[in-house]
């Protein structure tokens, strides 16, 4: 993506609650999938966009210290603000693609929607020096929950996320990484929508207005429209899969 797509989308992105599909309850079920944790475990949240999940976790694992990373500063400025414990969360910009922390960091790893960036092959290799033996590793996923997908549907994702396959593939890249899968389940509907695309469908007229005549900026709104009637039509056919591994 380029600098002025990439400053539109922020800008299109920037006043949500969560920068994709995800919910507390579905954050409070991986980590259950986890089983016991260390005590005082710490935890890497990577491209935590404003932390909604970041916020889910802390207030889940009180003893729990948290690291939240994103490449974009404004979103660590939000996280920042809805902050109430800072003694165990700490904002740092960094790339997901090349994390500066020591090998053997943390006893978890956790990224909502946000693996894709990478690519799920390539982060699970990436990421996995950094967690101590015996860690975990949660992310979520775009995946097809059917054979046989709606040709609109497919066709949409074949120009938005061509990489996109189903969980029992993405299973296999964990185990080629060298992880065990312990669970992986789909996120409801209403993480969808509760969060994410409503409260996006109630910006796009200020963001029309805003960018009216910059055909760039239109066209990443428009796409956003489009995704948000995939969805509606079509959302039995595919959604988000949290996944939960260790090593």
């Amino acid at each position: 993506m380029d600098e002025r797509l990439m400053e539109v989308f922020f800008d299109v992105q920037g006043e949500l609650p969560r920068q994709g599909p995800g919910d507390d309850a579905s954050t409070l079920k991986a980590i259950a999938l986890c089983g016991e944790l260390p005590n005082a475990p710490s935890i890497l949240d990577i491209g935590c966009g404003p932390g909604a999940q970041t916020i889910a976790l802390a207030r889940a694992l009180p003893d729990a210290f948290i690291t939240a990373v994103d490449i974009y500063a404004p979103y660590l400025d939000q996280l920042r603000n809805r902050v109430e414990e800072t003694d165990r969360i700490t904002a740092k910009e960094a790339d997901m693609a090349a994390l500066p922390f020591e090998p053997s960091s943390f006893d978890v790893l956790w990224s909502e929607g946000a693996a894709y960036i990478m690519g799920v092959s390539a982060a699970l290799k990436a990421w996995r020096p950094l967690l101590k033996p015996g860690g975990f590793l949660a992310l979520t996923e775009l995946v097809w929950l059917t054979e046989t997908p709606p040709a609109e549907a497919a066709e949409f994702f074949k120009q938005e996320y061509s990489a996109m396959s189903h969980a029992d593939a993405i299973v296999s890249l964990f185990q080629q990484a060298g992880y065990d899968v312990l669970g992986h389940f789909t996120l409801p509907d209403s993480a969808w929508w509760n969060e994410y695309y409503t409260p996006l469908a109630k910006r796009f007229p200020e963001l029309e207005a805003k960018h009216a005549g910059d055909e760039t900026a239109l066209s990443v709104i428009g796409m956003a429209k489009k995704e948000q009637l995939i969805r509606r039509d079509f959302g039995s056919s595919y959604g988000y899969e949290f996944f939960v591994a260790l090593i």
